[in-house]
């Protein structure tokens, strides 16, 4: 009888690993930093901004979503103007528990903005947003501690955030290691 490994599952629900690390020109990198800082830029205004024609721009766009570095354009929300807070959730898994399955759970539910696997002390980490105490609550009881396989959580209440860096992405790529 083969016995499947609690980890194995993960592969099943997880991104899948990067193929071959994408060489970014200059170009590449001055792209995927305007477009960082405001993802609504027409190829005609990048064009303008780079010095070359909308084509050879959107060739370029092209290529990185292609090779999966633009993996999509996004709006990000002002989740606190809305009403609601950020919580971290470490959970811990049952020894031998189905990660795959716990992380699927995670990820399903419509308060997980995230959900990833870490090392340490603790199986995964999400990012909740929740609107109050008791939603928070109602969340824990009623949808994540039911999951089977979790053990444990622990909840982290975020009490304030920076803003986004919105040089981030340039300032990444261009670092040297």
């Amino acid at each position: 009888m083969t016995t499947r490994s609690p980890l194995a599952g993960l592969l099943e629900v997880t991104a899948p690993e990067p193929g071959e690390v994408v060489d970014l020109d200059e170009v590449d990198r001055r792209i995927l930093g305007l477009l960082a800082r405001d993802a609504r830029l027409s190829r005609r205004r990048l064009a303008r901004e780079l010095q070359m024609s909308p084509p050879a721009v959107g060739d370029r766009i092209a290529r990185l979503e292609r090779r999966g570095v633009i993996r999509g354009y996004t709006v990000e929300i002002g989740w606190a103007a809305l009403g609601y807070s950020t919580v971290y959730l470490a959970v811990t898994a049952v020894q031998g528990a189905d990660q795959g399955a716990i992380l699927r759970a995670l990820h399903s539910l419509a308060e997980v903005e995230e959900a990833i696997v870490i090392t340490g002390s603790m199986d995964m980490l999400a990012r909740v947003r929740v609107r109050d105490h008791g939603h928070l609550r109602r969340l824990l009881l009623a949808e994540i501690w039911p999951v089977e396989g979790v053990q444990r959580t622990e909840t982290f209440v975020g009490l304030a955030e920076m803003p986004p860096k919105l040089a981030y992405v340039a300032a990444l790529l261009e670092k040297k290691s």
